[in-house]
């Protein structure tokens, strides 16, 4: 019987971050499992890595629904292979002024970039335990480490993934888990950012601002670390940000 291949999972797999971390650990010989609320958006994705010779699927999944993400975890393990990778990239970054912010809006903000996390964490920990190993790796931002003005409910969701990480971290390393936090600390190279802020920058070098597949690189780094040298947690900036 064929061994099947180890399985990374990508939480949250938009169009730039997540896609490209989806082909960057497929380039790795990775089965690669892609999920987001609209699923029929990821069939490009899956198409373009079958095409370069690897595996992938691509389903449907709202991360703030617990049975949904008990029975994508649950479908990983019996249908297609050993869970190695997990990468939670729930966005919700969505600015709101504190004086314009409901209690709905506040939750729901926090249920996509916190408890997605938790739940996304949680089964990926369980899974891994049975293998007695793994890799979980949350996507943080700027948010996490200081609260900007107009992004209460966002700064506070992505303090609150980071303190789960440290907590996760902290429990799972002796149980041969990494776990690890990523602050991506700079515009991300996406369409939305080029038409909306850089187009009137004339004059402007390539790489002042960080490129998606940058980011998917520093990922699988994070998840090749031998355990007497892991990393908790990444601060990714291009080379024209302060810090």
């Amino acid at each position: 019987m064929t061994e099947k291949q180890e399985v990374a999972l990508v939480v949250g797999a938009g169009d730039a971050i997540g896609s490209a971390i989806a082909r960057r650990f497929a380039q790795e010989g990775y089965t690669v499992v892609a999920v987001r609320r609209n699923g029929d958006k990821l069939q490009s994705l899956v198409s373009e890595i079958e095409a370069a010779g690897g595996n992938a699927h691509g389903w449907s999944v709202d991360a703030r629904d617990e049975e949904a993400i008990t029975t994508l975890f649950a479908r990983i393990e019996s249908e297609v292979g050993p869970l190695a990778v997990t990468v939670f990239n729930v966005g919700a970054n969505v600015p709101m002024k504190i004086l314009e912010t409901s209690s709905r809006k506040f939750s729901k903000i926090w249920e996509m970039a916190c408890f997605g996390g938790f739940l996304t964490g949680r089964e990926a920990a369980k899974t891994m335990l049975p293998h007695g190993k793994g890799t979980i790796i949350f996507t943080g931002a700027t948010a996490s480490v200081r609260g900007a003005a107009g992004f209460a409910a966002f700064a506070s969701a992505k303090h609150g993934l980071r303190a789960l990480a440290q907590s996760m971290a902290r429990e799972l390393a002796p149980q041969n888990i990494h776990v690890a936090h990523v602050v991506i600390d700079a515009a991300v190279d996406t369409q939305w950012i080029r038409e909306n802020f850089l187009v009137h920058k004339q004059d402007r070098p390539e790489d002042d601002i960080v490129q998606p597949s940058s980011i998917a690189e520093a990922y699988v780094q994070l998840h090749r670390q031998p355990r007497d040298a892991w990393t908790f947690e990444m601060d990714l900036r291009p080379w024209v940000e302060t810090w």
